[in-house]
């Protein structure tokens, strides 16, 4: 094993300065799921903290795929990746992405119209 793979299977400190990132968020998804309109601030800060470290934990894998792959920009791919082992995100990100790919063609052929009839 390398010093790199060595530092990369630590778990990483916390980080002090991303905090509320999500709150608006998350308050809305709590109350969609049962929650209390109006959620304790500390539930909010504990699931906004988990969320957080989640996104970053994500972001770090992926940039350790795209090193592996002797890359210095991290591609979908390799978030894609990095979700393997979790069928039902790597599904939703599959759906997202041909969502996304959907409603680009859809724009792109709004946007062509109004130049065809010039």
């Amino acid at each position: 094993m390398s010093t790199n793979d060595a530092t990369t299977t630590r778990p990483r400190p916390r980080t002090r300065g991303r905090n509320n990132l999500f709150v608006k968020e998350l308050r809305t998804l709590m109350y969609a799921f049962g929650d209390d309109p109006d959620p304790l601030p500390e539930s909010v800060q504990v699931l906004d903290e988990i969320v957080t470290e989640y996104i970053v934990d994500m972001c770090h894998d992926a940039a350790r795929m795209a090193s592996q792959a002797r890359r210095n920009k991290i591609k979908v791919d390799d978030f894609k990746f990095a979700l393997r082992h979790d069928a039902k995100k790597l599904g939703r990100v599959e759906e997202l992405l041909v969502m996304s790919k959907v409603i680009a063609d859809a724009r792109k052929q709004f946007d062509d119209k109004p130049e065809a009839e010039k």
